[in-house]
C-alpha cells in the first residue's frame, strides 16, 4: 500500500515570493504518458531579475522513496537548456515531457520538481509533486493535517478518486474499519470526535489490489485555564534563580487557541499532554506554564505545539539544537553538545541547562574608548582562524593589541541557518550560533577584550529573519512550513517586503509594538547577558513599512530608529549604536544628533587612489563633509561587504615605466599611503581583517580558487602565513603607529582640519590642535604621491620651524623656512609630519616580558615584581609620560593616577639591565 504525503502537492504550491501555482496536465498519469507542467502567476523578471525559467527536476521509486535527479538538469548554477521552460506569453511558463523519457528509467513513483533561473541562486521557486499512475486520490476535507474539534462534535472526510475505488477509514491503527464503501469516486462520511485519534483513509482501486492511503489526525480541544502570566516573567524561559528545579515558559501567541508544551522533562518525553497544557492570559496575548522537579544539572529540551498543529522552539531560545547542522560541530568547539532528539520531533529544539552557574566576569572597570577613538576591527570568526572559534579569536588578541585596535566587531554570532555562513541569515536572533563555540566561551573572549582595553561590539541582523524563526513560522500560509508568506495575522514579520528593491529572507514589521517589544528584548539580553559594548545595526535602511528601495528620506524610519536607541540607553547608556543606514544625509543627519554613529563607506575613492586613478577623492570620510558637529561617521576603506584594496591593485593597479602598482611590494606600499590618509583623520574607523597585512584574495574567490559573484560568501583562505612576509609587515607596523598616534595625542581629536583631496594625483591633510600647550603637537601635515611618477607639492606647513617624520624610527625631520616650499615626493610615497617629535618604534611595544607590572590594567597604581633603580612610563607614541628614579624594592607602588587611560610602555632598569613590558590604564 501506498501512502501519499498528505498535503498533496501535485497541482498546486506555495512558494517563498508570490502566489504563483503549478499545474500538472493531465491530473493523473502512468510514466509513460506525455504530461505538461504549467507555472501561472509569475513573472520572472519581478521576481528574479531573468527572463528564462528552467525546471529542475527529481523522481521517486514505488515506495516513495527518492531515487535520482533528471540526468539533464545541469548544474545548480547553469541549468540545462534543455530543460528551459517555454514562455507561453500570457504569464505562463510550460514543460511537456515523458516521465520515463526525462528519467531515463522506470518505476517511477512520484516526481519532484521546481522552477528556477539558470543560476538557482538567483531565485527558485518552492519543491512541488504528482504522484504517477492513472490511479490517484485526494483528500478535499479536512484540509489540515491535524484538526482540532470540540468532543463530541463531528469530522467531515472528504475524498475523491480518479478511478472506481473501495474506501476504508481506520481509527488509531486498528485492523477494523470503522466505516466501508466500495466502488464509488467521492467519499464522505462525518466521524464523530470523543476523543484524540489518529486516522487513515484507504482506496483500493476496484477489482485490483492497487491501494492509496491519506493519514490525518484529530484533536478533542482541551479546556485552557485563564491566568495571568506571573508578575516579573519575561517571554522566553524564566529560571527561578533561588530555585534551579523550577522554571517558567511564556510565549507570546496571539489568536492561538492552546498551546503545549514538549520535550524530555519530566517524563513527556515529546508527547502532547494536558498536563503540559500552557495556561492563556487573553489580556497579554500569551501564554505560560511553570515547571517544578527538574533535575539538577541535565540538558533541558523543549518545544511547543501550538493549535495541535504547528511545533516551535522558544522564539527567544539563547541555545537551540538543529537535526541538519549539530553533526557537523566538533566537541572541541563545543563540548558535550546534547545530541538532537532524533525520531521523537523534527525542526529546532530549545536548550539549556539546569543548575549552571553565573560567569563571574574577572574586567569589571572596563571603560569603553570614546566614540572618536573608535578603531574598529572587523572580523568573520570562520575566516579568521581555521579553528573559527571564541577561543581561537582570544588567541590572536596578542596580535589585534599590538595593532592597537581598541574594539573587535563580530560578525552576525546569532543562531543562523546552516554552519558555513556570513551570518545575515538569521533564524533565532537571541540564540548564540555553536558553530563559534559556548556561551562560557563567548564570555570568557569578552572578558579577555575587556582586560586589553578593547570593546566588543555585535553585527546584529533585525531586517529579517529566514524561515526557521518561531514568529514566523507561527503565523505563515503554509501552515509553519519555512517557505511561504507570512499572513495578515502574524504581529512580527510583514506581509510583503515594502522594500522589493531589497528582499531578504522574511521581512519584520518595525512598525508593529510586537516587533518594538521583540528588539528590545534582544539589545537588553546581549548587553546584560554578553556584557558587550554595542551594536551594528545590520541594513536598518529596512526599519520601515515605507514602500520604495530605501534611498529617500523617511522619518518614520527615524523615529523607528531613535526609539530602539532610546530603549537601548535605557539599558546601557553608553552603548555603541552604529547603523549600515545608506539613507539620504538629512536622515543620517538627525539619527547622529540623536547619539548614533553611522557606516560611511569611501572604499571606491581610496581603492581608486591606491590603484593611482581618478575618482580618488576620499574627504567623504570626514564627518565635517557632512555637516555633523560630532565624529559619528564610521568611515572605512574595506568592509566585509567590499572588494579588497590589494586584490583590485594588484589585478587592475595602474603603471607607467618601471612603476607597476601590480607588483606585490609596489601595491602593498600604496596600501600603507591610503592608511597614512585614513586613519589620521578625527573620527571613528574600521579595519577589515587581515587589511593590515595587504589581504589579496577577492571577495568572490570560490573554494576551488576561480572568481565568482555566487561565491562572495564562501569560506576564505586564513592568511597567518603572511607574518613571514616583510612587505606585508611593514603594512602590519605603519598601520600600528598611525593607529597610536590616533589614540595618544590629542591633535587627532580635533575638529580643526582640512582635507585637500580632489586633485587625483596629489593629497594632503592638515590639523591643528588651537589647545595644545607644552611638548602637545600642535600641527600636523601629511602629504602623498598617488600618482605613478614623480611630482613636487606644496606641503603649505601651518608654521616655520623644524617639523618631524612621525612615522620615522629615527626621528628623521626637516627645518622649514618656507611653509610652501615645495617637496618632491616619488611615486607611492607620503610623510606624516608634526611639530613636536615622536619617534618610538612600534617594534619595542611587541617584546617579550622579562618582569610583571600589576595589576595589570591599572587603575591608579602598579607594582613590579622585581628590584629595580629606574621606571620609565612611555605612552604609545613614545612620549615619556613619567619617571621614578631611586632604589625601589619588588612590589612598590608607583603613582600613576594622573594619567590619561590608555595603552602605556614601561621600561625599567636594574642590574640585569633593561625590559619593558605594556600596562593598560583604564
Amino acid at each position: 500500500m501506498k501512502r501519499i504525503t498528505f498535503i498533496t502537492l501535485a497541482f498546486c504550491s506555495v512558494f517563498f515570493a508570490s502566489a504563483q501555482t503549478f499545474t500538472v496536465s493531465p491530473s493523473a498519469f502512468n510514466e509513460t504518458d506525455e504530461i505538461t507542467i504549467t507555472l501561472s502567476n509569475f513573472d520572472p523578471s519581478a521576481e528574479w531579475g531573468v527572463t528564462d525559467v528552467y525546471l529542475w527536476a527529481w523522481y521517486f521509486d514505488l515506495d516513495d522513496n527518492p531515487t535520482g535527479d533528471s540526468p539533464t538538469n545541469g548544474q545548480w548554477t547553469n541549468s540545462d537548456e534543455s530543460q528551459k521552460f517555454t514562455d507561453n506569453g500570457n504569464g505562463t511558463y510550460s514543460f511537456t515531457f515523458i516521465p520515463t523519457a526525462l528519467y531515463n528509467t522506470t518505476g517511477i513513483g512520484r516526481i519532484g520538481f521546481l522552477a528556477k533561473a539558470d543560476d538557482g541562486n538567483d531565485g527558485q521557486t518552492g519543491d512541488n509533486f504528482a504522484e504517477v499512475g492513472l490511479f490517484q486520490i485526494s483528500l478535499t476535507s479536512p484540509t489540515s493535517e491535524t484538526t482540532v474539534v470540540n468532543s463530541g462534535n463531528d469530522l467531515t472526510i472528504s475524498a475523491t478518486a480518479t478511478i472506481n475505488a473501495d474506501f476504508q477509514l481506520f481509527v488509531n491503527g486498528s485492523t477494523t474499519a470503522v466505516d466501508t464503501q466500495n466502488t464509488i469516486t467521492s467519499y464522505n462520511f462525518n466521524y464523530n470526535v470523543t476523543a484524540n485519534a489518529s486516522l487513515e483513509l484507504v482506496a483500493t482501486e476496484s477489482g485490483t489490489s492497487n491501494q492509496l492511503s491519506e493519514t490525518f489526525s484529530v484533536v478533542v480541544s482541551p479546556t485552557v485555564t485563564e491566568a495571568a502570566v506571573p508578575t516579573g516573567m519575561k517571554d522566553g524561559l524564566n529560571l527561578d534563580p533561588s530555585n534551579p528545579a523550577t522554571a517558567t515558559f511564556v510565549l507570546y501567541a496571539p489568536n492561538k487557541e492552546f498551546i503545549h508544551l514538549k520535550g524530555n522533562f519530566n517524563g513527556n518525553d515529546w508527547t502532547r499532554d494536558n498536563t503540559y497544557l500552557l495556561n492563556k492570559d487573553s489580556t497579554q496575548d500569551r501564554f505560560w506554564i511553570t515547571l517544578t522537579n527538574l533535575p539538577d544539572d541535565t540538558d533541558i529540551l523543549y518545544q511547543y505545539e501550538i493549535d495541535a498543529s504547528i511545533t516551535v522552539a522558544d522564539p527567544y531560545s539563547t541555545l537551540i539544537l538543529s537535526e541538519f547542522n549539530d553533526g557537523f560541530i566538533d566537541n572541541t568547539t563545543f563540548p558535550n553538545l546534547p545530541s538532537y532528539p532524533t525520531g521523537k520531533t523534527n525542526d529546532a529544539v530549545s536548550w539549556f541547562k539546569t543548575g549552571e552557574s553565573e560567569y563571574i566576569w574577572q574586567t569589571t572597570n572596563f571603560q569603553r574608548p570614546e566614540i572618536t577613538d573608535l578603531v574598529i576591527y572587523e572580523l568573520l570568526i570562520r575566516d579568521f582562524d581555521a579553528l573559527h572559534s571564541f577561543d581561537a579569536v582570544k588567541a590572536r588578541l596578542d596580535y589585534l593589541e599590538d595593532l592597537g585596535i581598541n574594539a573587535i566587531e563580530l560578525m552576525p554570532v546569532s543562531e543562523f541557518d546552516g554552519n558555513n555562513s556570513w551570518g545575515y541569515n538569521p533564524s533565532f536572533h537571541m540564540a548564540l550560533d555553536k558553530y563559534y563555540g559556548t556561551p562560557t566561551a563567548f564570555k570568557q573572549f569578552i572578558d579577555e577584550c575587556h582586560s586589553r582595553g578593547i570593546a566588543v561590539i555585535l553585527d546584529v541582523v533585525y531586517n529579517h529573519a529566514t524561515g526557521q524563526n518561531p514568529y514566523y513560522r507561527m503565523w505563515n500560509d503554509c501552515n509553519g512550513c519555512y517557505n511561504g508568506q507570512a499572513t495578515s495575522e502574524n504581529p512580527i514579520f510583514n506581509i510583503n517586503d515594502p522594500n522589493t528593491s531589497f528582499s531578504f529572507f522574511n521581512d519584520i514589521d518595525h512598525e508593529s509594538t510586537a516587533t518594538e517589544a521583540y528588539i528590545d528584548r534582544l539589545n537588553e539580553y546581549w548587553l546584560t547577558e554578553y556584557n558587550i559594548d554595542g551594536f551594528r545595526f545590520d541594513f536598518t535602511k529596512g526599519f520601515t513599512n515605507t514602500i520604495g528601495d530605501g534611498g529617500s528620506f523617511d522619518q518614520s524610519r527615524i523615529d523607528i530608529l531613535t526609539r530602539m536607541n532610546t530603549a537601548i540607553q535605557a539599558v546601557d547608556a553608553d552603548a555603541y549604536v552604529i547603523l549600515e543606514h545608506f539613507a539620504p544625509n538629512d536622515e543620517e543627519t538627525q539619527l547622529v544628533n540623536d547619539g548614533m554613529m553611522i557606516w560611511g563607506n569611501i572604499h571606491f575613492s581610496y581603492n581608486n587612489a591606491t590603484m593611482g586613478f581618478g575618482g580618488s577623492d576620499f574627504e567623504g570620510v570626514s564627518y565635517l563633509t557632512r555637516g555633523w558637529t560630532t565624529p559619528s561617521l564610521v568611515g572605512y576603506m574595506e568592509s566585509h561587504d567590499e572588494e579588497r584594496l590589494m586584490y583590485n591593485n594588484i589585478q587592475s593597479g595602474n603603471s607607467l615605466g618601471s612603476y607597476n602598482i601590480r607588483d606585490l611590494s609596489t601595491a602593498l606600499d600604496r596600501v600603507e599611503m591610503a592608511g597614512a590618509f585614513y586613519f589620521t583623520v578625527p573620527g571613528p574607523k574600521l579595519i577589515w581583517q587581515f587589511g593590515e597585512l595587504g589581504y589579496d584574495f577577492s571577495i568572490n574567490r570560490c573554494e576551488n580558487g576561480t572568481i565568482d559573484n555566487n561565491c562572495r560568501t564562501n569560506p576564505k583562505p586564513i592568511r597567518w602565513d603572511y607574518l613571514n612576509e616583510t612587505d606585508r609587515t611593514d603594512v602590519y607596523d605603519i598601520y600600528a603607529k598611525l593607529i597610536s598616534l590616533k589614540l595618544n595625542e590629542k591633535i587627532f581629536k580635533t575638529d580643526n582640519f582640512t582635507l585637500e583631496t580632489s586633485v587625483d594625483t596629489r593629497k594632503s591633510i592638515h590639523l591643528t590642535d588651537d589647545t595644545a600647550t607644552g611638548d602637545e603637537i600642535k600641527h600636523v601635515t601629511i602629504i602623498g604621491n598617488f600618482r605613478t611618477t614623480t611630482l613636487t607639492i606644496d606641503p603649505a606647513f601651518q608654521e616655520t620651524g623644524t617639523w618631524y617624520d612621525l612615522l620615522s624610527d629615527t626621528g628623521e625631520s626637516i627645518t622649514v623656512t618656507d611653509v610652501n616650499a615645495p617637496i618632491s615626493l616619488e611615486p607611492g610615497e607620503f610623510k606624516v609630519y608634526g611639530n613636536q617629535q615622536r619617534n618610538l618604534s612600534t617594534q619595542d611595544f611587541i617584546k617579550g616580558n622579562s618582569f610583571n607590572a600589576y595589576p595589570n590594567p591599572a587603575k591608579t597604581a602598579f607594582s613590579i615584581d622585581e628590584t629595580v633603580q629606574k621606571v620609565f612610563i612611555y605612552n604609545i607614541t613614545g612620549s615619556l609620560a613619567k619617571k621614578f628614579e631611586g632604589s625601589f624594592a619588588p612590589g612598590t607602588n608607583f603613582e600613576i593616577g594622573e594619567l590619561a587611560r590608555g595603552l602605556y610602555l614601561v621600561q625599567i632598569e636594574n642590574e640585569k639591565g633593561i625590559a619593558t613590558t605594556k600596562l593598560s590604564l583604564n
